[in-house]
């Protein structure tokens, strides 16, 4: 039989033996410790990665960029009235709309559209001794002498230039403060008003267009003051 040991041991191994537990003690003590500390390091990243709580305030949302303002544009031709056509009607306008910026009263619009009416068929017209006339867009052309434009005005009578009197405003301008150079022009027969400015060798033919004129301006009014009322 093998040998059994000692039923006691001496101070010697009994010192070795502890010093050995102390030491297996102290290794296990300093794996955990070291493992403790691995497991909160890793935790603190994590949580520099987590999604942020209900509690955090989410970030704004863009503004909605405000929409552009609408730019109104001019108003529509008007339609047309008393036999007229577009570029007829659209000449008419621009005649009153002269006197208008003029500070005028209606009749003073009425007389200038029978004239032009007499005078042009409300056309801007060139003429065909004055070959610069034809550089100005016209509507038609004249041949009585050097007459040129809406209301057949002379050059050479002092009017204006070729050019300026191929413009319908200036061509209305200059005869709009020749008629207001017409004393009682306001209360004044119309085909008197007219040939006051004129001079025409056929004074009573602007009479035959007064109802016409008339027609046309009380359209072209409601026409652009329709368009004031619905852009207000």
């Amino acid at each position: 039989m093998a040998g059994q040991a000692g039923a006691s041991e001496s101070p010697t191994a009994l010192v070795a033996s502890t010093a050995s537990n102390r030491g297996v003690v102290a290794e296990v003590v300093d794996a955990v410790t070291a493992r403790t500390e691995t497991s909160a390091k890793t935790v603190d990243r994590l949580e520099l990665f987590a999604a942020p709580t209900a509690d955090a305030a989410a970030p704004a949302e863009p503004a909605e960029a405000p929409a552009p303002p609408v730019a109104e544009g001019p108003p529509p031709p008007p339609p047309p009235v008393a036999g007229l056509d577009q570029v007829q009607m659209n000449n008419a306008l621009t005649i009153v709309r002269t006197g208008q910026a003029l500070g005028l009263p209606e009749r003073a619009f009425v007389i200038a559209v029978a004239t032009a009416m007499q005078e042009s068929q409300l056309r801007n017209l060139a003429s065909t001794r004055i070959p610069e006339s034809y550089q100005y867009n016209p509507e038609g052309e004249g041949s009585d002498h050097d007459s040129v434009g809406l209301f057949q005005q002379r050059p050479s009578a002092g009017w204006g230039a070729v050019s300026q009197l191929m413009d319908p405003t200036y061509a209305a301008t200059a005869f709009y403060q020749a008629l207001m150079r017409v004393p009682g022009w306001e209360t004044m027969e119309l085909t008197w008003a007219a040939q006051r400015v004129q001079v025409s060798a056929y004074p009573y033919a602007y009479a035959k267009h007064e109802a016409r004129a008339q027609q046309v301006v009380d359209a072209l009014l409601a026409h652009t003051q329709a368009y004031a009322q619905a852009a207000s």
